[in-house]
Protein backbone atom coordinates (compact mmCIF):
# COMPACT_ATOMS: atom_id res chain seq x y z
CA UNK A 1 0.00 0.00 0.00
CA UNK A 2 1.14 3.28 -1.10
CA UNK A 3 0.78 6.59 0.69
CA UNK A 4 1.47 10.35 0.66
CA UNK A 5 2.51 12.31 4.66
CA UNK A 6 1.58 16.29 4.32
CA UNK A 7 2.74 18.30 7.20
CA UNK A 8 5.25 15.56 8.07
CA UNK A 9 7.12 17.02 10.82
CA UNK A 10 9.75 14.86 12.01
CA UNK A 11 8.01 11.94 10.87
CA UNK A 12 5.84 10.65 14.30
CA UNK A 13 2.92 9.43 11.91
CA UNK A 14 5.12 8.63 9.39
CA UNK A 15 6.50 6.05 11.94
CA UNK A 16 3.06 4.82 13.04
CA UNK A 17 1.69 4.64 9.34
CA UNK A 18 4.94 2.71 8.13
CA UNK A 19 4.14 0.22 10.93
CA UNK A 20 1.22 -0.63 9.77
CA UNK A 21 2.39 -1.86 6.22
CA UNK A 22 2.98 1.49 4.18
CA UNK A 23 5.13 2.80 1.98
CA UNK A 24 5.41 6.12 2.32
CA UNK A 25 5.93 7.71 -1.77
CA UNK A 26 6.76 10.93 -0.54
CA UNK A 27 6.71 13.57 2.89
CA UNK A 28 6.06 17.22 2.63
CA UNK A 29 6.85 19.56 5.67
CA UNK A 30 8.59 23.57 5.39
CA UNK A 31 10.02 23.29 8.66
CA UNK A 32 14.22 23.11 8.13
CA UNK A 33 14.75 21.85 11.51
CA UNK A 34 11.76 18.99 11.56
CA UNK A 35 13.69 17.86 7.94
CA UNK A 36 16.79 17.64 9.28
CA UNK A 37 15.45 14.99 11.84
CA UNK A 38 12.81 13.36 9.22
CA UNK A 39 16.11 12.91 6.76
CA UNK A 40 17.74 11.21 9.33
CA UNK A 41 15.34 9.13 10.12
CA UNK A 42 13.69 8.32 7.17
CA UNK A 43 16.91 8.56 3.97
CA UNK A 44 14.69 5.92 1.99
CA UNK A 45 11.57 8.18 1.55
CA UNK A 46 11.82 11.08 -0.89
CA UNK A 47 11.15 14.36 0.93
CA UNK A 48 9.54 17.85 -0.46
CA UNK A 49 11.21 20.66 1.87
CA UNK A 50 8.56 23.92 1.50
CA UNK A 51 5.51 25.25 1.69
CA UNK A 52 2.96 22.77 0.65
CA UNK A 53 1.26 25.09 -2.19
CA UNK A 54 3.81 24.48 -4.08
CA UNK A 55 3.51 20.32 -3.91
CA UNK A 56 1.43 19.32 -7.52
CA UNK A 57 0.92 22.63 -8.40
CA UNK A 58 0.43 23.11 -11.95
CA UNK A 59 3.11 22.83 -14.52
CA UNK A 60 4.88 20.61 -11.75
CA UNK A 61 6.71 17.40 -12.03
CA UNK A 62 5.59 16.08 -8.75
CA UNK A 63 3.23 13.21 -9.79
CA UNK A 64 5.80 11.57 -12.05
CA UNK A 65 8.71 12.37 -10.17
CA UNK A 66 7.43 10.29 -6.95
CA UNK A 67 5.12 7.82 -9.16
CA UNK A 68 1.97 9.69 -7.00
CA UNK A 69 -0.51 7.38 -9.44
CA UNK A 70 -2.66 4.70 -7.54
CA UNK A 71 -2.23 6.15 -4.32
CA UNK A 72 -4.02 4.12 -1.42
CA UNK A 73 -3.75 7.19 2.03
CA UNK A 74 -3.06 10.47 2.57
CA UNK A 75 -2.46 11.65 5.57
CA UNK A 76 -1.54 14.13 7.83
CA UNK A 77 -2.24 17.14 10.64
CA UNK A 78 -3.02 20.49 9.37
CA UNK A 79 -3.13 23.09 11.33
CA UNK A 80 -6.39 24.81 11.84
CA UNK A 81 -5.75 27.83 13.93
CA UNK A 82 -7.85 30.26 12.01
CA UNK A 83 -11.31 27.99 12.67
CA UNK A 84 -12.71 29.68 16.02
CA UNK A 85 -11.81 33.37 15.24
CA UNK A 86 -13.85 33.47 11.46
CA UNK A 87 -16.54 35.50 10.90
CA UNK A 88 -18.35 34.25 8.16
CA UNK A 89 -17.36 30.39 9.38
CA UNK A 90 -15.80 29.74 5.85
CA UNK A 91 -14.25 26.39 6.05
CA UNK A 92 -12.70 27.69 3.06
CA UNK A 93 -11.43 31.14 4.28
CA UNK A 94 -7.69 31.93 3.09
CA UNK A 95 -7.09 31.95 6.99
CA UNK A 96 -7.35 27.65 7.47
CA UNK A 97 -4.94 27.62 4.03
CA UNK A 98 -3.31 24.70 5.35
CA UNK A 99 -6.92 22.74 5.86
CA UNK A 100 -7.44 23.66 2.20
CA UNK A 101 -4.33 22.68 0.98
CA UNK A 102 -4.61 19.37 2.90
CA UNK A 103 -8.04 18.88 0.95
CA UNK A 104 -6.70 19.81 -2.33
CA UNK A 105 -4.21 17.25 -2.24
CA UNK A 106 -6.57 14.59 -1.48
CA UNK A 107 -8.48 15.91 -4.83
CA UNK A 108 -5.98 15.95 -7.33
CA UNK A 109 -4.54 12.85 -6.23
CA UNK A 110 -7.73 10.81 -5.35
CA UNK A 111 -6.36 8.55 -2.57
CA UNK A 112 -8.71 5.58 -1.70
CA UNK A 113 -8.68 7.10 1.37
CA UNK A 114 -7.42 9.75 3.84
CA UNK A 115 -6.71 10.39 7.28
CA UNK A 116 -6.30 13.86 8.81
CA UNK A 117 -5.48 14.77 12.26
CA UNK A 118 -6.17 17.92 14.75
CA UNK A 119 -7.16 18.85 17.92
CA UNK A 120 -10.34 17.56 19.84
CA UNK A 121 -11.76 21.17 20.01
CA UNK A 122 -12.04 21.30 16.40
CA UNK A 123 -15.47 19.31 17.02
CA UNK A 124 -16.68 22.08 19.39
CA UNK A 125 -16.20 25.25 17.21
CA UNK A 126 -19.06 27.31 16.26
CA UNK A 127 -21.14 24.54 17.81
CA UNK A 128 -19.85 21.96 15.34
CA UNK A 129 -19.89 23.94 12.60
CA UNK A 130 -16.45 23.17 11.42
CA UNK A 131 -16.30 19.55 11.98
CA UNK A 132 -20.07 19.38 9.61
CA UNK A 133 -18.55 21.03 7.21
CA UNK A 134 -15.21 19.46 6.52
CA UNK A 135 -17.21 16.29 6.55
CA UNK A 136 -19.48 17.92 3.84
CA UNK A 137 -16.71 19.07 1.96
CA UNK A 138 -15.11 15.90 1.60
CA UNK A 139 -17.98 14.45 0.62
CA UNK A 140 -18.20 17.31 -2.22
CA UNK A 141 -14.46 16.07 -3.18
CA UNK A 142 -16.13 12.23 -3.85
CA UNK A 143 -15.70 11.37 -0.47
CA UNK A 144 -18.98 10.60 0.96
CA UNK A 145 -18.04 7.83 3.45
CA UNK A 146 -16.55 10.40 5.78
CA UNK A 147 -16.20 10.04 9.74
CA UNK A 148 -14.29 11.17 12.36
CA UNK A 149 -12.71 9.82 15.84
CA UNK A 150 -11.50 11.34 18.99
CA UNK A 151 -9.01 8.80 20.59
CA UNK A 152 -6.92 9.39 23.58
CA UNK A 153 -2.99 8.02 22.72
CA UNK A 154 -3.29 6.30 26.12
CA UNK A 155 -5.65 3.85 24.95
CA UNK A 156 -2.55 2.54 22.35
CA UNK A 157 -0.02 2.04 24.41
CA UNK A 158 1.03 5.81 24.55
CA UNK A 159 2.34 7.07 28.13
CA UNK A 160 0.63 9.91 27.60
CA UNK A 161 -3.79 11.20 27.76
CA UNK A 162 -2.63 13.26 24.78
CA UNK A 163 -6.45 13.41 22.67
CA UNK A 164 -6.55 13.84 18.90
CA UNK A 165 -9.70 13.62 16.52
CA UNK A 166 -9.20 11.74 13.18
CA UNK A 167 -11.60 12.45 9.89
CA UNK A 168 -10.81 9.30 7.83
CA UNK A 169 -13.27 8.15 4.46
CA UNK A 170 -13.06 6.46 1.63
CA UNK A 171 -13.55 7.30 -2.05
CA UNK A 172 -17.02 7.13 -2.98
CA UNK A 173 -16.68 3.78 -5.34
CA UNK A 174 -14.58 1.67 -2.34
CA UNK A 175 -17.90 1.13 -0.01
CA UNK A 176 -18.10 -1.00 2.62
CA UNK A 177 -21.42 -3.61 3.65
CA UNK A 178 -21.52 -1.72 6.89
CA UNK A 179 -21.27 1.73 8.64
CA UNK A 180 -17.26 3.05 8.15
CA UNK A 181 -18.05 4.22 12.24
CA UNK A 182 -19.14 0.69 12.92
CA UNK A 183 -16.18 -1.24 11.48
CA UNK A 184 -13.84 1.59 13.19
CA UNK A 185 -14.68 0.51 16.17
CA UNK A 186 -14.43 -3.14 16.33
CA UNK A 187 -10.95 -2.58 14.85
CA UNK A 188 -9.48 0.47 17.37
CA UNK A 189 -11.28 -1.36 20.36
CA UNK A 190 -9.03 -4.79 19.41
CA UNK A 191 -6.30 -2.65 19.43
CA UNK A 192 -6.11 -0.98 22.81
CA UNK A 193 -4.11 -1.76 25.55
CA UNK A 194 -5.33 -3.45 28.85
CA UNK A 195 -3.79 -0.85 31.17
CA UNK A 196 -2.44 2.14 30.26
CA UNK A 197 1.43 3.01 30.57
CA UNK A 198 2.66 4.65 33.04
CA UNK A 199 5.39 7.68 33.09
CA UNK A 200 7.64 5.28 34.86
CA UNK A 201 7.07 2.22 33.35
CA UNK A 202 8.40 4.66 30.49
CA UNK A 203 11.32 6.04 31.21
CA UNK A 204 12.46 4.29 34.38
CA UNK A 205 15.66 2.77 32.89
CA UNK A 206 17.32 6.33 32.00
CA UNK A 207 19.72 8.04 34.08
CA UNK A 208 19.85 10.86 36.08
CA UNK A 209 22.64 12.20 35.02
CA UNK A 210 22.09 14.25 31.75
CA UNK A 211 24.57 15.34 29.57
CA UNK A 212 25.13 18.20 27.69
CA UNK A 213 23.00 19.36 23.98
CA UNK A 214 24.43 16.96 21.05
CA UNK A 215 26.23 14.55 23.34
CA UNK A 216 25.06 11.08 23.88
CA UNK A 217 25.92 8.95 27.20
CA UNK A 218 26.69 5.55 27.80
CA UNK A 219 23.40 2.98 27.27
CA UNK A 220 21.70 2.67 30.61
CA UNK A 221 21.18 -1.26 31.56
CA UNK A 222 17.88 -2.82 31.41
CA UNK A 223 15.69 -3.28 34.49
CA UNK A 224 14.33 -6.39 35.95
CA UNK A 225 11.15 -6.82 35.26
CA UNK A 226 10.95 -3.78 32.63
CA UNK A 227 7.42 -3.01 31.06
CA UNK A 228 6.47 -4.37 27.74
CA UNK A 229 6.62 -0.75 26.57
CA UNK A 230 10.21 -0.63 27.86
CA UNK A 231 11.20 -3.01 25.65
CA UNK A 232 9.74 -1.95 22.99
CA UNK A 233 11.54 1.82 23.61
CA UNK A 234 15.01 -0.35 24.27
CA UNK A 235 17.38 -0.68 21.49
CA UNK A 236 18.60 -4.16 22.94
CA UNK A 237 14.79 -5.38 23.32
CA UNK A 238 11.86 -5.71 21.42
CA UNK A 239 7.97 -6.02 21.62
CA UNK A 240 5.16 -5.10 20.14
CA UNK A 241 5.24 -3.23 16.47
CA UNK A 242 9.33 -2.52 17.03
CA UNK A 243 11.50 -4.89 16.13
CA UNK A 244 15.28 -4.55 16.90
CA UNK A 245 15.74 -4.38 13.32
CA UNK A 246 13.13 -1.23 12.87
CA UNK A 247 14.83 0.70 14.97
CA UNK A 248 17.89 0.27 14.02
CA UNK A 249 17.16 1.68 10.54
CA UNK A 250 16.54 5.12 11.65
CA UNK A 251 18.31 7.66 13.26
CA UNK A 252 20.62 5.48 15.47
CA UNK A 253 22.03 3.10 12.18
CA UNK A 254 22.44 0.04 12.18
CA UNK A 255 26.57 -0.58 12.60
CA UNK A 256 26.38 2.79 15.34
CA UNK A 257 27.62 1.83 18.69
CA UNK A 258 24.16 1.95 20.89
CA UNK A 259 24.56 4.90 22.91
CA UNK A 260 21.58 7.28 24.33
CA UNK A 261 20.91 10.17 22.52
CA UNK A 262 18.97 13.15 23.31
CA UNK A 263 19.10 12.65 27.16
CA UNK A 264 19.69 16.40 27.60
CA UNK A 265 17.36 18.86 28.61
CA UNK A 266 17.53 22.65 29.50
CA UNK A 267 19.27 23.81 32.61
CA UNK A 268 18.16 25.14 35.67
CA UNK A 269 19.06 27.83 38.21
CA UNK A 270 19.17 27.20 41.77
CA UNK A 271 16.04 28.96 42.16
CA UNK A 272 13.81 27.35 40.27
CA UNK A 273 15.48 23.77 41.77
CA UNK A 274 14.72 24.78 44.95
CA UNK A 275 11.03 25.56 43.99
CA UNK A 276 10.08 22.43 42.09
CA UNK A 277 11.73 20.65 45.50
CA UNK A 278 8.83 21.26 46.97
CA UNK A 279 6.42 19.39 44.37
CA UNK A 280 5.26 16.25 45.25
CA UNK A 281 4.12 13.78 42.09
CA UNK A 282 1.64 14.82 40.34
CA UNK A 283 1.36 18.69 41.90
CA UNK A 284 1.35 22.19 40.67
CA UNK A 285 2.36 25.69 41.63
CA UNK A 286 -0.66 25.98 43.68
CA UNK A 287 0.60 22.87 45.94
CA UNK A 288 3.88 25.05 47.02
CA UNK A 289 3.99 27.14 50.21
CA UNK A 290 3.07 30.92 49.99
CA UNK A 291 6.60 31.34 51.15
CA UNK A 292 7.70 29.73 47.68
CA UNK A 293 5.15 30.67 45.08
CA UNK A 294 2.33 33.14 44.75
CA UNK A 295 -0.28 30.98 43.66
CA UNK A 296 -0.48 32.54 40.00
CA UNK A 297 -0.71 30.69 37.08
CA UNK A 298 -0.88 27.02 39.35
CA UNK A 299 0.03 25.11 35.49
CA UNK A 300 3.39 26.74 35.58
CA UNK A 301 4.86 24.18 37.39
CA UNK A 302 3.85 20.76 37.12
CA UNK A 303 5.53 17.34 37.85
CA UNK A 304 4.39 14.18 36.42
CA UNK A 305 3.53 11.38 38.35
CA UNK A 306 5.23 8.47 37.85
CA UNK A 307 2.59 6.01 38.26
CA UNK A 308 0.56 7.44 35.65
CA UNK A 309 0.54 8.46 32.24
CA UNK A 310 2.34 11.84 31.20
CA UNK A 311 -0.35 14.33 30.71
CA UNK A 312 -0.17 15.97 27.07
CA UNK A 313 3.55 16.29 25.72
CA UNK A 314 2.98 20.05 24.06
CA UNK A 315 5.24 22.05 21.62
CA UNK A 316 5.50 24.83 24.20
CA UNK A 317 7.91 22.97 26.16
CA UNK A 318 10.25 24.66 23.63
CA UNK A 319 9.83 27.65 25.41
CA UNK A 320 9.36 26.50 28.78
CA UNK A 321 9.97 23.43 30.35
CA UNK A 322 8.06 24.05 33.93
CA UNK A 323 5.02 21.52 33.33
CA UNK A 324 6.75 18.96 32.66
CA UNK A 325 9.25 18.43 36.01
CA UNK A 326 10.82 14.98 36.56
CA UNK A 327 8.77 12.59 38.55
CA UNK A 328 11.74 12.05 41.25
CA UNK A 329 14.45 14.62 40.05
CA UNK A 330 15.02 18.24 40.54
CA UNK A 331 15.04 18.84 36.72
CA UNK A 332 12.88 19.28 33.91
CA UNK A 333 12.87 16.00 31.69
CA UNK A 334 14.80 15.45 29.08
CA UNK A 335 14.52 15.38 25.10
CA UNK A 336 14.37 12.01 25.43
CA UNK A 337 12.33 11.16 28.28
CA UNK A 338 10.06 13.56 26.00
CA UNK A 339 10.32 11.22 22.97
CA UNK A 340 9.55 8.08 25.33
CA UNK A 341 6.36 9.75 26.07
CA UNK A 342 5.31 10.21 23.22
CA UNK A 343 6.32 6.74 21.90
CA UNK A 344 9.28 7.47 20.51
CA UNK A 345 11.99 4.75 20.77
CA UNK A 346 15.43 5.00 21.32
CA UNK A 347 16.83 4.86 17.79
CA UNK A 348 15.18 7.97 16.84
CA UNK A 349 17.47 10.22 16.86
CA UNK A 350 16.20 14.46 17.03
CA UNK A 351 17.98 16.76 15.37
CA UNK A 352 18.98 20.61 15.59
CA UNK A 353 18.87 22.89 19.07
CA UNK A 354 17.54 21.66 22.13
CA UNK A 355 14.76 24.00 21.58
CA UNK A 356 13.93 22.63 18.01
CA UNK A 357 14.05 19.29 18.83
CA UNK A 358 11.68 19.82 22.19
CA UNK A 359 9.13 21.79 19.38
CA UNK A 360 9.53 18.41 17.34
CA UNK A 361 8.71 16.18 19.38
CA UNK A 362 5.54 18.04 21.01
CA UNK A 363 4.05 18.78 17.40
CA UNK A 364 4.52 14.88 16.45
CA UNK A 365 1.44 12.89 15.87
CA UNK A 366 2.68 10.15 18.85
CA UNK A 367 3.95 6.63 16.12
CA UNK A 368 1.88 4.55 18.29
CA UNK A 369 -1.49 6.39 17.97
CA UNK A 370 -0.19 7.29 14.43
CA UNK A 371 0.57 3.24 14.20
CA UNK A 372 -3.53 2.46 15.85
CA UNK A 373 -5.15 4.73 13.39
CA UNK A 374 -2.95 3.91 10.37
CA UNK A 375 -4.08 -0.18 11.03
CA UNK A 376 -7.36 0.93 11.04
CA UNK A 377 -7.22 2.58 7.44
CA UNK A 378 -5.27 -0.93 6.51
CA UNK A 379 -7.90 -2.78 7.39
CA UNK A 380 -10.40 -0.66 5.66
CA UNK A 381 -8.91 -0.63 2.82
CA UNK A 382 -8.57 -4.32 2.96
CA UNK A 383 -12.09 -5.13 3.12
CA UNK A 384 -12.84 -2.39 0.49
CA UNK A 385 -10.41 -4.37 -2.31
CA UNK A 386 -13.53 -7.60 -1.76
CA UNK A 387 -16.35 -5.42 -0.52
CA UNK A 388 -16.43 -2.53 -3.38
CA UNK A 389 -17.33 -5.31 -5.97
CA UNK A 390 -20.08 -6.29 -4.28
CA UNK A 391 -21.34 -3.04 -2.82
CA UNK A 392 -22.90 -1.76 -5.66
CA UNK A 393 -26.64 -0.62 -5.28
CA UNK A 394 -25.75 -0.98 -1.27
CA UNK A 395 -27.54 1.65 0.82
CA UNK A 396 -25.49 4.36 1.99
CA UNK A 397 -25.40 4.85 5.59
CA UNK A 398 -24.92 8.09 7.19
CA UNK A 399 -21.62 8.87 8.60
CA UNK A 400 -21.13 9.01 12.26
CA UNK A 401 -18.61 9.33 14.88
CA UNK A 402 -17.36 6.29 15.96
CA UNK A 403 -18.24 7.03 19.89
CA UNK A 404 -21.66 6.58 18.59
CA UNK A 405 -21.34 3.47 17.11
CA UNK A 406 -23.14 0.90 18.03
CA UNK A 407 -21.33 -2.31 19.52
CA UNK A 408 -23.41 -4.91 18.06
CA UNK A 409 -21.56 -7.17 15.18
CA UNK A 410 -24.18 -7.38 11.81
CA UNK A 411 -23.73 -10.35 9.30
CA UNK A 412 -21.90 -8.15 7.50
CA UNK A 413 -19.53 -6.97 9.76
CA UNK A 414 -18.91 -10.43 10.76
CA UNK A 415 -17.68 -10.58 7.26
CA UNK A 416 -15.91 -7.84 7.40
CA UNK A 417 -13.87 -8.37 10.34
CA UNK A 418 -12.96 -11.71 9.18
CA UNK A 419 -11.55 -10.39 5.51
CA UNK A 420 -9.64 -7.98 7.67
CA UNK A 421 -7.53 -9.97 9.96
CA UNK A 422 -4.51 -10.50 8.53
Amino acid sequence: MKAVSLFAGCGGFCEGVELAGFEIAVAVEWDKYACMTYRDNFPKTPLVEGDIHDFLKPGSDDVRKYKLTDIDLVFGGPPCQGFSQIGPRDLLDDRNSLYREFARVVHQLKPRMFLMENVPNLLLMKKGHFRDAIIAHFASLGYKNTTYIKLSAADFGVPQTRERVFFFGTRDNIELASSIAEFAEHVLGGLKVAQPVTVWQAIGDLPAQVVHSGETAAYPPALNGASDFLKSMRLDAACGAYTKAIKRRRGVGKRNIVLLHNHHTKEIKEKRAKLISYLKPGAKGDSLPKSIWNGARPEKWRRLHPDLPSYTILAQMHRDLSEWVHPNQERWITVREAARLQSFHDGFIFKGSEWQQLKQIGNAVPPLLGHAVASLAAAILKVGEGASGCAVGARRRTPRPVSQATTSQSPHMQTEMAAATP
